[in-house]
């Protein structure tokens, strides 16, 4: 418990949010590796899910390549980009990017199979064209599961990221790096408290814009699980009759 509280305030300590490399510049630094990564594989990843879906074709080998790149080790990925290109900015981004394909990738086709097939037969029928079909039917009614691959991609690169220390020498990963380093274990614990509430903070960012993002159309037609009193009433018993009357 001791440790929990010193790493709190090894955080809030104001000498660790001013000068160079202090927390507020290695959390931007942190961010630019999450959201870079993600904004370049949802480039590459999304269209071809959006593809995928809405054709059928293909997805066995999305599913594979997908299970593929989600096997390989970050960290040995990381330094062969290292070794390729060079210490710097570009071989921790390329090694996130490709941590990110797979759940972008994913949540992307399964967004637009997840589509009621009647609603696209009967947009067909409307006259709209394949493309107005994907655009405006089945990229709105799968955007919730697009954004949750968006969503898993965020959180995964953004607990990795601490890893590009090794290339760059930036993000929250210098603090640990040092702590271990060091055996300055309260630098060492007030670093990861930091990297996983950024990770919470996203969490709560991205379920909220999947909320939202829900087509109204599609949360006015729920039926909410209500129960009643039975309608019918119950049986009575009637009087019992007496002779004579």
């Amino acid at each position: 418990m001791n440790f929990i509280v010193q790493g709190i305030q090894w955080i809030f300590d104001p000498a660790r949010w001013s000068g160079p490399g202090d927390i507020q510049s290695r959390i931007l630094e942190q961010l630019a590796y999450t959201f870079g990564a993600v904004a370049i594989a949802a480039v590459i990843a999304i269209p071809v899910g959006l593809l995928i879906g809405h054709t059928g074709k293909g997805r066995d080998v999305a599913v594979s390549l997908s299970g593929g790149l989600r096997a390989l080790p970050s960290l040995g990925l990381l330094i062969i980009f290292a070794l390729l290109i060079g210490i710097g900015f570009k071989a921790p981004l390329l090694a996130f990017v490709i941590l990110a394909i797979p759940p972008v990738l994913s949540g992307a086709y399964a967004g637009i199979e997840a589509v009621d097939k009647r609603t696209v037969d009967a947009a067909r029928a409307m006259g709209m064209t394949e493309w107005r079909v994907l655009t405006k039917v089945e990229v709105p009614l799968g955007a919730p599961l697009i954004v949750a691959g968006i969503r898993s991609g965020v959180l995964q690169v953004v607990a990795t990221a601490t890893l590009a220390y090794f290339a760059s020498g930036g993000a929250l990963g210098v603090f640990i790096d040092d702590g271990l380093a060091t055996r300055n274990y309260v630098e060492l614990l007030g670093a990861s408290i930091v990297v996983t509430a950024l990770a919470l903070i996203l969490e709560g960012i991205f379920a909220l814009a999947q909320r939202l993002i829900v087509p109204r159309g599609v949360t006015a037609g729920q039926v909410k699980d209500v129960r009643t009193r039975p309608v019918r009433s119950r049986s009575t018993m009637g009087s019992p009759i007496q002779e004579g009357k």
